[in-house]
């Protein structure tokens, strides 16, 4: 899915947030920004495997979608925190049911194979 099409007025709304959170990676950060502000660094220990070229590139699409907001403290080193916007909290409220159904369909998955591996009595 194209980044353009986040900001289709033509297509169902749907579609429209699965593209503001489309990627490897942006429904994971949302989870440690809906705790509390975050530092880039604390991001990419919280999460194995992400690089900080695409927590960067990730973080500043959220920033242009109106979900993280990105504060620059002017100290030396340059300190940057992010943290989530009401937009970005809403976000996550809406989302909270669709991780539910993925929980619950998770489990389902789990028990067909349980099912599956146990041998049948004749």
């Amino acid at each position: 899915m194209t980044r353009g099409r986040a900001q289709d007025p033509n297509v169902c709304g749907v579609t429209a947030a699965i593209a503001v959170i489309d990627g490897k990676w942006k429904t994971a950060l949302l989870w440690p920004l809906e705790s509390g502000p975050r530092r880039p660094g604390e991001m990419l220990r919280l999460l194995p495997g992400l690089t900080e070229k695409v927590l960067t590139q990730a973080l500043r699409e959220m920033e242009a979608d109106g979900l993280v907001h990105r504060e620059v403290h002017d100290v030396r080193p340059l300190k940057t925190v992010y943290s989530l916007t009401d937009f970005g909290r809403d976000l996550c409220a809406a989302l909270a049911p669709l991780s539910d159904w993925g929980h619950r369909r998770l489990d389902r998955m789990a028990e067909n194979r349980d099912e599956s591996a146990s041998p049948r009595a004749s």
